[in-house]
C-alpha cells in the first residue's frame, strides 16, 4: 500500500477525555504503520475551536479546527472517533453536533470510544446502528433513549459506526479494524507488539458479574448479589433471593453477617441506593423517576433512605456533583 492509500483517522477530542482512551486507539496504528513499513493509517488531532487540547492527566495534543478539517476534500478523514471522558450525558456542543452530521452526510465512517458513543448518540447518529458505551454511562442512555440499539460489550463495529467502551478496550476495537483491513495475523503482530496476549473478542462483558468482581468469597453469596444487581427497579424479597440463591433464608443471612459483615437486606438497599447515586449525577431524570428506579414506592422514601446513606438530600447530592471534576474513563 502506497501512503497515497493510507486510511485517514480523526479523533476529536473533547473536554475531558482521557488520554488512556486515546492512546489505547492511536497506538495500534502508530504500530501498524511500523511493522508495515509505510503508512497505512495517518492520524490527525481535531476539535472544535483548535489548539492544544489537554487530557485529565494534564499532557494532550495540538489539534486542527474540525471545520477547517472539512473544508478540503483532502483533509477530510475517512473515519472520525469522538474521544470522550467525564460525563457526556451533560455535554452539549452544537457546532460540534452540526459538524457530525456534516461528516456523515459526506459519508464519513464515525465512531466513539469512552463516552464518544454517548455524544454521537445525543446528536442522532446512532439511530438504527448497534453500538456501546463505557459501563458508567450504559443505564442513563438507556433511560434517555430506549430504542437505542446499545450492547454491553467491550466495542461493537456495525458497518460504518465504531464504538467502544474506551480504556484499553480500544485496543481491541482498533485489532478488528487492522484484521478487517490487513488480516488477523498482521493484527496480531500488532497485538503482540504491546504485549496484549490477545485481542478480546467484541461481545466479551465490560464487567465481570457483581459477585465475582466484588470478590465475594462464596457461591451462593456471588449468585445473591448477581440476583440483587440485576433487580434494582424491582426487588426481590429476602424469601425470592434465598430460594433462587439455592439455600434457606437464614442460612442467606448468616453467610450475610458472616462473610460480609453486613445485614442482608441493608446490602441490597445500599446496593440500590449507589445506582440512585450514579443516575442522579450522571442524568438530569427528576427525583421521583430515579426512586422509582431504584426500586423505591415514593420520592419521599427514597429521600429519607438516600440522606441516611450519602449525608444529603438527592438534589443537593446532584448540585455538589455538577460542581466536581469529572470522572473519566
Amino acid at each position: 500500500m502506497s501512503d497515497q492509500d493510507a486510511m485517514r483517522v480523526g479523533f476529536i477530542l473533547t473536554p475531558s477525555y482521557a488520554l488512556m482512551s486515546l492512546a489505547s486507539a492511536v497506538e495500534p496504528l502508530r504500530a501498524a504503520n511500523l511493522l508495515a513499513g509505510c503508512e497505512l493509517y495517518r492520524v490527525s488531532f481535531l476539535s472544535v475551536a483548535g489548539g492544544f487540547m489537554a487530557s485529565t492527566a494534564g499532557g494532550g495534543f495540538m489539534t486542527a479546527p474540525l471545520a477547517a478539517a472539512m473544508q478540503s476534500e483532502a483533509d477530510i478523514p475517512d473515519l472520525v472517533f469522538v474521544v470522550a471522558g467525564g460525563n457526556p450525558m451533560l455535554f452539549a456542543d452544537a457546532e460540534l453536533d452540526r459538524s457530525l452530521r456534516q461528516l456523515q452526510r459526506k459519508r464519513v465512517a464515525l465512531g466513539g470510544i469512552s463516552g464518544g458513543p454517548a455524544i454521537l448518540a445525543k446528536a442522532g447518529l446512532m439511530e438504527g446502528r448497534r453500538f456501546t458505551v463505557h459501563w458508567e454511562h450504559l443505564d442513563a442512555l438507556r433511560e434517555y433513549a430506549p430504542d437505542l440499539l446499545l450492547e454491553h460489550a467491550l466495542y461493537v463495529i456495525d458497518r460504518d459506526r465504531y464504538s467502544c467502551a474506551g480504556g484499553v478496550a480500544a485496543i481491541d476495537m482498533m485489532g478488528a479494524l487492522i484484521a478487517r483491513q490487513h488480516g488477523a495475523s498482521f493484527a496480531r503482530d500488532v497485538s503482540d507488539w504491546f504485549i496484549h496476549p490477545g485481542l478480546r473478542k467484541a461481545d466479551q462483558p465490560q464487567l465481570e458479574q457483581a459477585g465475582q468482581r466484588l470478590g465475594f468469597p462464596h457461591p451462593v453469596l456471588e449468585a445473591a448479589v448477581e440476583l440483587m444487581s440485576t433487580h434494582i427497579a424491582d426487588p426481590l424479597s429476602p424469601e425470592q433471593i434465598a430460594s433462587l440463591s439455592g439455600v434457606g433464608l437464614r442460612q442467606l443471612q448468616r453467610l450475610f453477617a458472616e462473610r460480609l459483615g453486613a445485614r442482608m437486606m441493608v446490602f441490597y438497599r445500599d446496593l440500590r441506593l449507589a445506582k440512585a447515586d450514579q443516575l442522579l449525577q450522571q442524568t438530569a431524570l427528576p427525583v421521583l423517576e430515579i426512586a422509582l428506579m431504584s426500586g423505591f414506592a415514593s420520592a419521599a422514601h427514597f429521600s429519607r433512605a438516600f440522606a441516611e446513606k450519602y449525608g444529603a438530600a438527592p438534589r443537593e447530592r446532584r448540585r455538589a456533583a455538577l460542581k466536581m471534576p469529572s470522572a473519566t474513563q
